[in-house]
């Protein structure tokens, strides 16, 4: 595992608690929207497991959380011995996820190595390569969706909206697909510097609350993150 970043205290990443963020490097998508590239593609740093282990000892008592994002942090072949350390020392775990590994997202769930889940959901199915910037095997993701809905685990599921990628269409599908996640999220994609790709936008104010009026006979409690 390549551990490419460390945010020492974040409020943001783990809703509740005083938590740090581990930026775990690789994915196997290619999303054209991401704001981690460099991390992915192993430009980031390279920070060892007993230094960030040895950083979490030092923090009991300050911290509570650690939040695991990436890239995609189950890319990894030792993650489960990486949270398992984390929680032997106490800490809850939230784990970022893209939901293409299904099976290690349930090992993991059902050896309590995680105390909640955030995925995002890129698309509707028939956009979701396009989204995703690779091909996927969508029983995949569909087979994350269905255990996160099935309350297993703590969880939210999320996407990043871009005007140039979903539309009414592809949001009334995406709604059918997670009808009744207890926690959903859009958020606005940003344009800056660190976006891999150009030529890509926000969607407006009105566009975002059309997409929440779509999800919402399916997904109540669809929220646009930043908003109370």
């Amino acid at each position: 595992m390549v551990i490419a970043g460390l945010q020492k205290t974040t409020l943001l990443d783990y809703p509740g608690k005083v938590a740090c963020t581990i930026f775990t490097a690789g994915c196997n998508f290619s999303c054209p929207f991401c704001q981690n590239w460099e991390i992915i593609t192993g430009k980031g740093e390279d920070i060892s497991k007993d230094s960030i282990l040895g950083f979490l000892k030092k923090r009991k008592g300050i911290l509570d959380g650690v939040c695991v994002t990436g890239g995609e942090p189950l890319v990894n072949a030792d993650i489960e011995e990486f949270l398992s350390a984390i929680k032997d020392l106490g800490y809850s775990v939230k784990l970022d996820t893209n939901g293409s590994f299904p099976e290690k997202l349930i090992s993991l769930a059902q050896k309590k190595l995680i105390d909640t889940v955030a995925m995002d959901v890129k698309n509707s199915p028939s956009r979701y390569a396009e989204t995703a910037g690779s091909d996927t095997d969508i029983s995949k993701i569909d087979e994350s969706i269905k255990f996160l809905l099935s309350d297993a685990v703590d969880y939210e599921l999320r996407t990043t909206v871009v005007d140039e990628l979903h539309d009414e269409s592809s949001m009334l599908e995406l709604a059918g697909w997670i009808k009744g996640a207890k926690r959903y999220y859009l958020q606005n994609f940003k344009d800056s510097e660190n976006v891999r790709f150009g030529n890509l936008s926000p969607c407006s104010d009105e566009k975002l609350i059309r997409f929440t009026e779509i999800m919402r006979p399916f997904v109540p409690s669809v929220k646009i993150r930043g908003e109370n």
